[in-house]
């Protein structure tokens, strides 16, 4: 089992910049991917920024440029930097860990809210 737990939301305003943090413990050696998805409201969830089995990074066409993701491995924490935020960034953000036979863990969820 993999226990994910988000922080670092909350209310910004538009061009402004908020990190968010996931913290994973539990089974953390089995995680292949981690990554950051988001939920605006009426929408569905969709991919924010991730990191790769193999290490790399994809992500969403409407952050390149803006958020960067990134990991500090010794405090198994992914970290999602936002930078110049949009009113349309406005959602709920997940962190998701998937292990290596596709197993999928989900936090709770931190709400990003941008608005002036």
């Amino acid at each position: 089992q993999v226990q994910l737990v988000e922080s670092g939301g909350g209310l910004v305003q538009p061009g402004g910049s908020l990190r968010l943090s996931c913290a994973a413990s539990g089974s953390i050696f089995s995680i292949t991917t981690m990554g950051w998805y988001r939920q605006p409201p009426g929408k569905q969830r969709e991919l924010v920024a991730a990191f790769t089995s193999g290490g790399s990074t994809n992500y969403a066409d409407s952050v390149k440029g803006r958020f960067t993701i990134s990991r500090d491995n010794a405090l198994n924490t992914v970290y999602l930097q936002m930078n110049s935020l949009k009113p349309e960034d406005t959602a709920v953000y997940y962190c998701n860990a998937e292990e290596g036979d596709g197993q999928l863990y989900w936090g709770k969820g931190t709400l990003v809210t941008v608005s002036s």
